[in-house]
């Protein structure tokens, strides 16, 4: 007898959450501050398992730091975690507003995500290289880049260190170890940990740390990158930065609903963590705990950083249409400053005054930045790089017919 079937339907993931509603953010599947185990150094892959499904968390709502993960984060690199944030953040609102302004043709900020880039940055020495992706601008913060270059890059002007060549936010600082931004989404994985391959062959001691997004995990350099790194354990840090949405669609479309992120790093043979990304006490000692790992040739480590992204994806969206308008305000891990904030001065080395004092001092040191950086002129204004930069860089030797070109441009 033929048994009778109904027909098939695909499964079609749908966000907890819609304009006009409020999420359900129970789908995170939140663990306690404090009770997820911190493995060996050397443990292997597969027995990371439970740490790529739990969420490795250190401070708890009222500020105070829980378990093993909270153990040798110095005070000192708290605050200058705390410094990087506010500058971060500040920026973004300056730059947000000069885009509004006319002043550059597009900006994307990290509101809400500042806690990542900034603790992974000082938990990593400054030659090692990141390749990151266009949201972890966090990452110059902590590194101190001065601020004017990385302006006039927005403005494409005429000191523009890239020459125009790239779109505003898509920085590339080599002597801070920030390798150029892609536009290509992914491409940051598998430049990665080529780098960290390299480095290995040359028998350095330098280590790499790539970025993505959950949403760019769909593409297939991403899973190239993960064969790599496993096969040849490469000395490279995985990140995967799930703020919830990629420019309009729920981390479930990549793949986020049945399983987790970093549970994909497990099935390809690589240590992986799941951390809480507002918590910077976690970021750092997970970043630290990847970086060692990889410095000590025990392979790669991929680590999921949950959090949210607080703003629109870039100055070209409206989040609204797509989400409740007030979703950050309800997101359960919080705001990561707010939070460092408060276990800082719970620990008696942050204070209400300092924080206004310091937010101050940085607001006043990106209007400097940004003042100079416009004087060699903004996207309204012109003064942008000589046509003839379009010829240089490019060859060693410049070819005849592009010599002729120029002349006949007559620049």
């Amino acid at each position: 007898m033929t048994q009778a079937y109904e027909p098939l339907r695909l499964h079609v993931p749908e966000p907890s959450g819609r304009p006009g509603c409020k999420t359900d953010f129970s789908y995170l599947h939140l663990t306690d501050a404090g009770t997820v185990r911190k493995p060996q150094i050397d443990v292997e892959p597969a027995d990371t398992a439970d740490l790529a499904r739990g969420l490795i968390r250190v401070l708890d709502d009222q500020g105070n730091a829980h378990g093993p993960w909270a153990e040798n984060v110095p005070v000192e690199i708290l605050r200058k975690g705390m410094r990087a944030m506010l500058k971060t953040r500040i920026y973004d609102n300056r730059m947000v507003v000069a885009q509004r302004q006319k002043k550059m043709s597009f900006y994307m900020q990290s509101l809400g995500e500042e806690a990542i880039g900034s603790a992974q940055a000082l938990a990593l020495n400054i030659d090692d290289m990141c390749f990151p992706t266009y949201r972890q601008q966090s990452i110059l913060m902590a590194r101190d880049v001065p601020l004017v270059g990385l302006i006039c890059q927005l403005l494409s002007n005429e000191r523009d260190p890239l020459k125009g060549r790239q779109l505003p936010i898509m920085y590339s600082v080599k002597d801070a170890g920030f390798f150029t931004i892609s536009g290509n989404l992914a491409t940051q994985f598998i430049q990665g940990v080529g780098w960290g391959m390299a480095s290995a062959i040359k028998g350095d001691t330098k280590i790499a740390s790539a970025w993505i997004g959950d949403g760019a995990t769909a593409e297939s350099d991403f899973h190239t990158a993960l064969t790599f790194a496993h096969v040849y354990r490469a000395p490279v840090i995985l990140n995967v930065v799930n703020n919830q949405w990629a420019i309009s669609t729920f981390q479930a479309i990549a793949g986020g609903e049945a399983t987790t992120f970093a549970g994909r790093g497990v099935g390809c043979g690589i240590a992986s963590l799941r951390v809480d990304g507002n918590d910077f006490v976690a970021v750092y000692a997970a970043s630290a705990w990847a970086a060692e790992r990889a410095r000590r040739g025990l392979g790669p480590t991929m680590i999921e950083w949950v959090t949210y992204r607080a703003g629109p994806h870039s100055t070209s969206d409206d989040p609204s249409k797509y989400r409740p308008a007030d979703d950050w305000s309800h997101f359960p891990l919080g705001d990561p400053i707010a939070r460092l904030k408060q276990h800082l001065i719970k620990i008696g080395q942050w204070s209400e005054e300092e924080h206004t004092a310091v937010s101050a001092e940085l607001e006043a040191e990106v209007i400097a930045a940004q003042k100079e950086a416009e004087q060699y002129g903004t996207l309204a204004g012109g003064q942008i790089p000589s046509a003839a930069t379009m010829f240089e860089d490019v060859y060693k030797e410049m070819p005849e017919h592009l010599k002729r070109q120029r002349q006949e441009l007559g620049i």
